[in-house]
């Protein structure tokens, strides 16, 4: 059984209690772990190294890394300590978040499968394989919804969701955008897409009148992410969807010249933290893509359901 004396003087700092938070849900490695709270390898791996030589936690070889986990103490004294700590650090949820996000990553063997054939799709020619033919695929799969397209440009994407959707309302800010949406839709003879001017924070949408609201690469083009996000909120039904498609958090500043763009994208806990504050539950996000082109933006999905 560790000393008291020791593992009230290890459990003294805040970061190592944050760790033993974490460790008590979950085996992590450093690398995990210094994603979660934000610290360096050298940080993470001195707090470690005192935890276990205060024999509060131990470690396991899982290939090419160490998964850290409690060790058995036969008190519960530590337990105690850990009760009053969830309370007490400010952290200590936005910890837990994080952590979910990176188990998510950790397990989704799919992900990475799909990861692997976005490498090849494009570049290596497979007769009648292409991104088109999978999205016309699985939009056969999407049942038929009354959707809102939000910072819907031109429309293109509205015209894609409106082979599957009872009705689209595309709405946009810029006039000659939407009439050139109309335009588009009438060329095709597409007549169950509406167009309406408007702005995302102040959508011309009533109450509950969607199923599904789509931010295609927009909410990053808005003053108030939030404002759009509840938005979204207010115009769906009980049972609504929301799909946010926008770039990760980067640095290429030039965006906001050449793009209009208002923000340098989210960070995952962001946008996650935006869409349960806007009215949100069961948010997952993921990264789904990268440029190989420099600035190497990246692509983030967001996907939730409506509180009821």
């Amino acid at each position: 059984m560790p000393s008291i004396i020791k593992t009230l003087k290890v459990v003294a700092d805040p970061n190592r209690l944050r760790i033993l938070l974490l460790l008590k849900g979950e085996e992590l490695s450093v690398a995990e772990l210094q994603e979660i709270l934000g610290m360096g390898q050298s940080t993470i791996s001195t707090h470690l190294s005192q935890l276990k030589q205060a024999g509060l936690v131990e470690d396991r070889r899982t290939g090419k890394s160490n998964l850290y986990r409690p060790a058995p103490t036969g008190s519960n004294l530590l337990d105690e300590i850990l009760a009053d700590a969830q309370k007490e650090i400010a952290e200590a949820g936005a910890d837990q978040a994080a952590m979910r996000r990176v188990l998510k990553k950790r397990q989704d063997k799919m992900r990475a499968f799909f990861d692997s054939v976005a490498g090849r799709l494009g570049r290596d020619y497979v007769p009648g394989k292409s991104w088109k033919s999978m999205a016309e695929a699985l939009l056969r799969l999407m049942p038929p919804l009354t959707i809102a397209d939000l910072g819907a440009g031109e429309g293109s994407f509205a015209l894609l969701l409106s082979q599957r959707a009872v009705r689209v309302i595309a709405v946009d800010n810029s006039a000659r955008m939407i009439e050139v949406g109309r335009e588009q839709a009438a060329r095709h003879g597409v007549k169950n897409v509406e167009y309406r001017l408007g702005d995302v924070e102040e959508v011309p949408i009533g109450a509950g009148e969607v199923d599904l609201v789509f931010f295609s690469q927009s909410l990053h083009h808005a003053l108030h992410p939030e404002r759009a996000l509840a938005e979204a909120a207010r115009i769906l039904g009980d049972s609504g969807r929301i799909v946010v498609l926008d770039l990760l958090k980067h640095r290429f500043e030039e965006a906001r010249e050449m793009y209009a763009d208002e923000w340098l994208g989210f960070s995952e806990a962001e946008l996650e933290a935006m869409l349960e504050n806007a009215g949100f539950a069961n948010v997952e996000t993921a990264v789904v893509d990268k440029e190989l082109e420099t600035p190497q933006f990246q692509t983030l999905l967001a996907v939730a359901d409506k509180k009821k």
